[in-house]
Parts: C-alpha cells; structure tokens; sequence
C-alpha cells in the first residue's frame, strides 16, 4: 500500500480565488492511501519544496500528488524536490487545478468539486505507479537549419562562433531570403545588401558551416540529439565545385523571356542565371522549365562556352543523409496572394503592385535600376497611394488572415518618405487602419514621414480601385473628416499580409512539431520558451513563429543559437523514462505498432517460445528502443492485441485515472 502525501497549492489567487484550496487539501487527505495532506500559497516556491521534502522524510510517503498549475511548468521542480527527499521522483503527479480548473471557472463550487475530482484521479494513479529509471542517449554534435534567410544565417553564425558544425538547407539557389530583395531598411534606412552580403560572405568562408543550396528536406527521422535527416540536393545542372561565377553562360544563353522570380517578374532572365550579384554560393542554375536543351536536346550554348566544363546536362537530383543534434526552422514568410482582392484591381492592372514589388521597382538592382516607373508606361507616377492591411486583420470570413502582420506599417512609412526625399514632385497618400509602432525609434519614423515628409495619412479604408483612362481611380472613406475620397492615382501600393511559407506545414509534419491555425509553428511556452518547439530538439527562429521584423527576428535567431549550443554542450541527454514495452506473450508480429511510430523506435525479431505441449516456436515479436521511444503513445492505441503498453502512462493507471474521476 502507497504512503501518498497531497500538497495543494493556492498559486498566489490564480487557483484561490476560484477553487477552495483548504475543502480540496481536506477532501483528498481523507482517500485511500493518502497519509499526509497540506495546502500552502506557493508550493513552487523554496519554502513549498521544503515542505513537500520534510514530509516525505517525517511521514515516510512513497508518492505525492501536487494540485498546482499545468506539469509543463512546474513538474521537473516537485520530482526534483522529492528525489532530494529519497524517492522516486516519478512517484509524484501533478494535478492540473490550474489551467484545466481555476482558470476556466467562474463559479467557486463547481471549480472545487472540479479540483477535488482531478486530485483523486492522481491519486489512483500514483497508487500503481512504479519507480522507473532513465537512461541515457549521446548527442550529435552538429545542427541543420532549415532556411537560408536572415534568420537562418544569423541562427548558422552564432551556432559556428561556438564550434559546432552547422548545416544550412536551402531551397532557392542562394541563401539570403527576403532580406536580399530589399533596399533599405527601418528605421535607420540603411542599405539591407550592406548589412546582409557581408553575414552571407561570413557563412560562405566559416568552415563550420555547409551550405546546400537549391535543397529541401526530404525526410526527418529520430529525436533530439539523434535526428537522421534525408536531404534532396536538386539537380541544378551545373557542377557547384567547378562553376566559378563567371556569367559568361548567363549573358550567352538565348532564351531570354524567363520571368525573373527574384524581381517578382518585373523583368526577365534567362534559362540560366545567377539570382542577383551577390548570391551565395554563386553558382550558375538551369532552369529546366525554359532550358532549350533539356527540353529538347537542341542548343548547348551554355556548354560551349563554359571554360571550366561546369555544365552537365545529365545531372539528377541526389540524396544526402546526415545526423543532426538539434534542428532550427527558419523557414520564413511569404506576402499572400491578392488575387481575390480585385476591388483594389490587382489582377486588373499592372500599376497596382505589391509593397515587395514596389522594393524591387526602387532597389538599385531591380528591374529599372531604381528610378521610380510605372509598370505600364514605364513613366514616373505622380500620385501614389498606398493601402495598408491589405488582408490583414480581417475577421474569420475573409479571404486574409485575422493576425496583424505587423511590419507593414513601418515599410510603408520607409517607402512613403523615400518617395518623397527622391521624387518631391510625387504626392503620397496611405490610408490606414491603425498605425503601430511598437518598435524603438519605431514611433519617431513614422512621424518624420508625416512632419517632415508631408505624407497624406488618412484614416480610412479603400472601397475600390479602377482604372479609368490611364489613371487608377481610388475610392475610400476619410474617418476623421467624415467624408468619401476619389484620388486619381497613377500607382497604388498594397501592403499585403505576410503568411508562413508553403514548406512550413509539411515540414512540420515531418518534425512532429506543433502549429496554430495559421500555419505558424507554436513554441514551447510563448513567455519562458519562445524560441523552442514542444517537440524536443526543434528550434524555431524568424518568421516561422510569427510575423517579425529584421531586428527582432536577428534577436531570436540569436536566442535559438543560444538554446541550440547549449544542447550539443552536452556529450550524452537523459532519456525519457515513460517509454512503450511489448509483452512479448501477446505480441501477434503485425507490424502496426511499428507502423505509427514516428521516432522508429520499434523493430521486430524472431524468439523461440515454449508452448503449452511444451513444444518450442519461432514467433515475430515487437522490440522497443528504450533509447529513441520518446513516449507517444501511438504504438499503444495502435497495437490491437493489447500487447503494446506505457511505462508510467499504463493501460491499468489510465483505467484506474477515469474510475476515480466516474466515481
């Protein structure tokens, strides 16, 4: 019979001020097994772990049961106060009276009753519960980062300063994101290329870190510390160790109309190309879709005039299989599609433009070298009105996102008043929801854009936008004045909202790791954990998480590498202790364990039984890891002979959990 000690904790007025903490202490402290009972203000604290350690030291409790908040914050502190006191620390349960309790009633009687139940049903379970050891499992000392953006190179850079290896995958031609395809950035405008190409240099030359560019993920196996990842490097059709960068083969080519993905087919390259001057590794790619030769064998002037031999026009996409330690998502974002919003005329017209193409048409290395044009004509736009929240901030039945995006307002800011500073002749409207500035000097930019630059803001919303002979007839409302607008634009700029990149839910899926509704991937704890996964071992850095701009998302790359070399420090991690087992008596050899596993934990062998008859027979039986089972449960669920179960978390202990709550 157990010796249980209940400890009852008020979490200041968290769990107080709605459960009757001393009724629950005094209810629990009358069930079977249950020795010792007590309730105190903050059991986490040092004075509560005290007290828990000298009752299992005065009352000799084999088991504990704390009623405080969620296990995720607190449970490593009460096992470790009762491995101090000397037993086993997985003899203690936590009840959740918090989270799934206090925080979700109003009324004090329910929530008490509530609170009384979810104890006892710890309590049955500490009573068949065992002393259970973990192990231990080595670590891979070396880290992937999946993405090549700003995120991905500063989380690589850190991660390499500290002596690990660190692989970066990316599945463009060159590393450097979003942030490659800007001009300048808030609030100090200065040059993104200068700020960017030398960190895009540094991973090139760190010998710590390799670069597979033109790559995506393929597969991810294991668990942290031991993570085997399958990459498929894309046949780009050019050998990377012979090309040098030339560009001979991209200015020789002669299929020119290739829409150019880099300037957001503002202009045109060729079936070969090189993204931008300062792409890393510059390294020449064919682009198959366009490329003569390949699609029908007849050209080769690329081949001809490579001087090194790089061109192979029989390459295939290969597989590199790697281990890793730790995994950073650095995935990034992407501006949504507008092309459901045709009251702003975007599929209509091609001088209404997105924010990213309105960078590229003023960058120095875009499509016009810089000089403000319109699209259409190719003339210099007088009147431009720029429209904020385009498919931010909606409600639930639009086609947008319900989040703010968060960046839009300051790059709207940086675009209105370098309009202005170049073009003085050009009038510059934004219509606007809210303006948010939260950033430093965040709040001062945006105010020069008004006090200094003479940008018309307008709190309002456009209706519509049509073109009208040569002219894109704006219709909004004025809230402050209180009136209806007609502007006869000759550019419109729609700040679209920015949503995690394509690869992310897929990617996801393959790390088991956790997403919201949109596609974000959620971290740990959004206040103590924010740059980790749930999932042990996945890291997350940038836009991936949420919408971000430069230097908060430089911040957390820098706070993911901290977490991630704290991990490869160490040379071996203790291993989960509640991990799947296989009665071997019951075992039919299926394979559907083994199947839903998603950690590979589980394999199969032959072993000699004896039968009844006392006759011996071969049969196929489950084998668990102990040191890849990570504790799931989906072998458990799966197994339809029963024969699957779960240190800790055992079929008869679950039982014995919703008996306690029914009864």
């Amino acid at each position: 019979m157990q010796r249980i000690g209940v400890f009852v904790c008020w979490c200041g007025s968290n769990i107080a001020a709605t459960v009757d903490v001393k009724a629950v202490a005094e209810a629990l402290g009358k069930e079977p097994g249950v020795v010792y009972f007590e309730d105190y203000q903050y059991m986490c604290s040092e004075e509560g772990q005290n007290k828990i350690k000298a009752a299992i030291r005065d009352y000799k409790l084999t088991g504990a049961v704390v009623c405080s908040c969620s296990p995720r914050m607190h449970e490593n502190t009460f096992r470790k106060a009762a491995a101090a006191a000397g037993i086993n620390s997985f003899m203690v349960e936590i009840a959740n009276i918090r989270e799934q309790c206090s925080w979700i009633h109003k009324d004090m009687q329910s929530a008490t009753e509530k609170a009384i139940i979810l104890g006892r049903a710890a309590i049955a379970k500490v009573h068949l519960n065992a002393p259970l050891t973990a192990g231990e499992s080595p670590v891979t000392k070396r880290a992937l980062v999946i993405g090549g953006g700003i995120a991905g190179i500063q989380t690589a850079l850190d991660i390499a300063d500290a002596g690990f290896e660190v692989d970066i995958v990316e599945k463009k031609p060159t590393i450097g994101g979003k942030m490659s395809q800007i001009d300048k950035t808030f609030p100090t405008l200065d040059c993104a290329a200068c700020i960017l190409t030398p960190k895009m240099v540094d991973v090139a030359q760190n010998e710590k870190i390799r670069i597979f560019s033109f790559s995506e993920v393929d597969s991810v196996k294991g668990f942290v510390g031991n993570f085997n990842v399958s990459i498929r490097r894309k046949a780009r059709y050019v050998d990377e160790v012979k090309c040098t960068g030339c560009g001979l083969c991209t200015e020789k080519c002669p299929q020119k109309k290739v829409p150019n993905e880099f300037n957001l087919g503002l202009d045109q390259r060729r079936a070969i190309y090189i993204p931008f001057a300062q792409a890393v590794p510059k390294v020449a790619t064919i682009d198959p879709d366009y490329c003569t030769m390949l699609k029908t064998g007849k050209c080769g002037v690329c081949s001809k005039v490579c001087a090194v031999g790089a061109i192979d026009y029989k390459q295939k996409d290969t597989i590199v299989e790697e281990q890793y330690g730790a995994i950073v998502v650095a995935t990034g974002y992407n501006p949504i599609e507008l092309t459901k919003y045709d009251e702003f005329a975007y599929s209509q017209s091609p001088d209404v433009i997105t924010s990213m193409e309105f960078e590229r048409i003023t960058n120095a290395a875009g499509p016009t070298g810089g000089v403000l044009l319109r699209p259409s004509d190719g003339e210099h736009p007088h009147k431009i009105v720029f429209v904020q929240c385009v498919g931010s901030r909606e409600d639930g039945g639009g086609c947008g996102k319900t989040y703010c995006s968060k960046i839009c307002c300051m790059y709207t800011a940086k675009h209105a008043m370098l309009t202005r500073e170049k073009y003085p002749d050009t009038e510059v409207y934004v219509f606007y929801i809210d303006v948010r500035t939260p950033g430093k000097n965040f709040d001062e930019f945006y105010r020069r854009a008004v006090e200094e630059y003479g940008v018309h803001y307008i709190k309002g919303m456009v209706g519509k936008v049509s073109p009208e002979n040569g002219k894109l007839m704006v219709r909004a409302s004025d809230l402050i004045e209180g009136k209806q607008l007609t502007i006869d634009a000759d550019l419109v700029v729609l700040a679209a909202a920015i949503e995690p990149d394509k690869s992310a839910r897929p990617l996801a899926t393959m790390l088991t790791a956790s997403m919201d509704t949109n596609d974000f991937f959620t971290e740990a704890h959004p206040k103590l954990r924010p740059v980790e996964s749930p999932t042990a071992g996945i890291f997350l850095s940038g836009c991936c998480q949420g919408p971000k701009d430069i230097p908060e998302t430089v911040a957390q790359a820098s706070a993911c590498a901290a977490k991630v070399i704290g991990l490869l420090a160490k040379d071996s991690l203790t291993c989960n202790a509640c991990v799947a087992h296989s009665e071997e008596m019951l075992c039919n050899g299926c394979s559907s364990c083994e199947k839903v596993c998603p950690y590979g934990a589980i394999t199969y062998q032959e072993k000699e039984f004896r039968m009844p008859d006392r006759t011996t027979k071969m049969r196929r039986v489950a084998s668990v890891n102990p040191a890849v089972c990570q504790g799931c449960g989906a072998c458990t669920v799966a197994c339809p002979s029963g024969a699957m179960d779960l240190h800790g978390f055992s079929n008869r202990q679950i039982m014995a959990e919703v008996d306690a709550i029914c009864k």
